[in-house]
């Protein structure tokens, strides 16, 4: 069995989830690529190279996959298809855009957001925003399959994998990229941050989310918040933890003004400790956090600000 792993990266930097993704495609059993499409991504593809359990990195470097638009990238997986038994996405917004395309075109279901492999052809995947775990197994010759990154160890930097570069696919020409809006920040991208502190309805105003940036900027942490506090407009879209945001395991997950609706749970239940505030002491997040402090956020954040002070953060 060989299985083809789609490199997530920006042109210069290779993702985590690709590492992750890895992971997941070594437990199917067999060879393992990575194809990494991209403009300018020698970078990316020697990253990729040093990945434990890769045997081989193929390279298409072309403007049209600059922006990694989903009709041209699933027409070059689809091309490349015929090699391979499985291939394998990390479940990101790339991922999400392009794989349900290219599975159409090589007339196969999607098994998505898988959690566990526990054969070459049966998977296990959260349903229901996690509050069930369904297995699937999977007839198709071939499989396409997305990774919810957050439930596999990150691969080893040990390997040396070959690199070869490829031709680009015909372009289908019914996609063009025109531009993007990114929010810039020095914290860490909240799906790879190892820790996040994110705020919920009960921050009350998107002046008052200044008060998590404080804590924040002391430990390093990326900011976050739940799908209340993104509709009543207090931070942009991007974020959003939850079932429609999105889906973080950090190392520590600090939940502030958060009730704890289901659809926010299954997005970051999987963080390894979860400290909750908050008024409420019979919120929902209080049965998945490892520590709850039920208090006024306005007098518990400053106090958590004063401590981290006093310790030199």
């Amino acid at each position: 069995m060989t299985t083809l792993v789609i490199a997530e990266h920006n042109n210069e930097n290779l993702n985590d989830a690709t590492a992750k993704a890895v992971t997941a495609a070594t437990k199917l059993g067999g060879d393992v690529h990575v194809l990494v499409a991209g403009q300018g991504v020698d970078g990316v593809a020697a990253a990729a190279a040093k990945l434990a359990g890769v045997s081989k990195v193929l390279v298409a470097d072309d403007a049209q996959y600059a922006h990694r638009t989903a009709e041209p990238l699933a027409a070059l997986v689809v091309s490349l298809a015929g090699s391979y038994d499985a291939i394998v996405t990390p479940a990101t917004g790339v991922g999400k855009n392009f794989a349900p395309r290219a599975a159409a075109l090589l007339d196969v279901q999607q098994i998505s957001e898988i959690i566990e492999v526990d054969s070459a052809d049966t998977f296990k995947r959260p349903i229901y925003a996690g509050n069930a775990i369904q297995t699937v197994k999977s007839t198709d010759a071939k499989k396409v399959i997305t990774v919810r990154t957050t439930a596999f160890p990150a691969a080893a930097q040990t390997g040396s994998a070959s690199i070869e570069k490829i031709a680009a696919a015909a372009n289908p020409g019914l996609s063009e990229w025109v531009s993007e809006n990114l929010t810039k920040s020095d914290r860490p991208e909240l799906t790879s941050a190892k820790i996040i502190v994110s705020g919920g309805r009960g921050m009350q105003s998107g002046d008052n989310f200044h008060m998590l940036d404080k804590i924040a900027d002391k430990l390093g942490a990326a900011v976050g918040a739940s799908r209340a506090a993104v509709d009543a407009g207090f931070v942009p879209n991007d974020y959003q933890v939850g079932q429609t945001g999105k889906v973080v395991a950090p190392d520590l997950y600090i939940a502030v003004g958060i009730s704890g609706a289901i659809q926010h749970l299954a997005g970051m239940k999987d963080s390894k400790v979860i400290v909750a505030i908050n008024k409420d002491e019979e919120a929902p997040i209080f049965q998945v956090a490892d520590y709850g402090l039920v208090a006024d956020l306005f007098q518990a954040v400053p106090a958590l600000e004063q401590e981290l002070t006093k310790i030199g953060l």
